[in-house]
């Protein structure tokens, strides 16, 4: 029996031997050590024995089972060593080669134009303030001297949520906003850009979704002087140096008096082209001192302070600045048109 428990070692010995690859060893494991395998096999021939020879067959079975084991294990080391060297080898990464192109994207060309337009009024000591888009009828109508029955209100204007919530329709509640928390102190620069929302029919110049950029000074002895002055450097600043701005009387609720403001076309230089229509001249905001009943209802005084407001739509600026003729290029994320806009531009 004892020749038999040898010759079944040496078997187990040279197959583990013989493996080169680990599937190949854990045949062998199963086949010598596993609950069916030729060592466990022996054990079973205990019954038969006498009841003196048992104990020292066992022993001798159990020393063989032992020993496999060990070798079994130790050969299953290497070749585990093997494998990761040989993965490694194959998966190796040669740090030479140039790396894979990362597509970054770009910058949206309205948020240039928000970037540029913060950058320069950040310079002249203004803040940006922000608000929410889903407004109070309070801040975007009431506290901007728009009365209940002023056209603006109409339901074919303005989203409604219920009868006191809207998505706002300018920027201009923000600005109601940081009057409100000011309690009348002065003065106030900020600008205020963001979304608004208007119901409208989209075409090349309409959109139900625009962006604006709000601009208010309150404060002592404010004129129509520091406006123009204003907007003339940021005209030349945007669209180039040598702009020249006018003023055209208008209407807004929440100004008096209320301008709109032309820039000389950048495009011609003011001689007349197809951009500004032969005229020389292109609209670019509506503006004009804050009215004093707006400055009253928001806790001013307006016989000791008066201030003036500006806003300008981004869209415009970025169709006059970047040559687009179509607003609706702005939403319809065409990478095509995306792509010519430099990211650090």
């Amino acid at each position: 029996m004892s020749e038999q428990i040898a010759d079944v070692q040496q078997a187990a010995l040279q197959a583990i031997e013989h493996a080169q690859t680990l599937n190949e060893l854990n045949e062998v494991k199963v086949q010598y050590l596993g609950k069916k395998g030729e060592i466990q096999a022996l054990m079973s021939q205990m019954r038969a024995l006498p009841k003196e020879e048992k104990p020292a067959f066992g022993q001798m079975v159990n020393d063989c089972k032992e020993t496999v084991t060990e070798v079994l294990e130790k050969k299953q080391q290497d070749l585990e060593v093997q494998a990761t060297a040989a993965k490694l080898e194959q998966e190796k990464i040669d740090v030479t080669l140039p790396g894979d192109t990362i597509r970054i994207g770009t910058t949206h060309p309205l948020i240039l134009i928000q970037n540029e337009i913060e950058d320069l009024f950040l310079g002249m000591g203004y803040k940006v303030a922000e608000g929410p888009e889903l407004e109070q009828d309070h801040y975007n109508f009431e506290l901007a001297n728009i009365p209940a029955d002023h056209p603006a209100r109409d339901m074919q204007d303005t989203f409604y949520i219920d009868p006191t919530t809207l998505l706002r329709t300018h920027t201009t509640a923000m600005q109601m906003r940081e009057l409100e928390k000011a309690h009348g102190q002065t003065p106030i620069k900020l600008i205020c850009p963001g979304k608004v929302y208007r119901r409208d029919d989209d075409d090349a110049t309409h959109s139900h979704q625009f962006m604006q950029c709000e601009g208010l000074v309150v404060g002592e002895h404010v004129t129509l002087t520091d406006l123009k002055g204003t907007l003339e450097f940021m005209a030349n600043k945007m669209f180039g140096e040598g702009r020249k701005i006018r003023f055209r009387p208008s209407y807004f609720p929440f100004t008096e008096p209320s301008v709109e403001v032309d820039v000389s076309c950048p495009f011609c230089n003011g001689k007349g082209c197809s951009v500004c229509k032969g005229s020389g001249w292109i609209e670019i905001l509506g503006a004009g001192m804050v009215h004093p009943h707006v400055l009253e209802m928001n806790g001013f005084d307006p016989e000791k302070c008066s201030g003036f407001a500006f806003g300008v739509g981004l869209e415009r600026v970025a169709m006059l600045k970047y040559g687009i003729n179509d607003i609706r290029n702005f939403y319809i994320n065409d990478e095509r048109f995306l792509n010519t806009f430099d990211r650090f531009d």
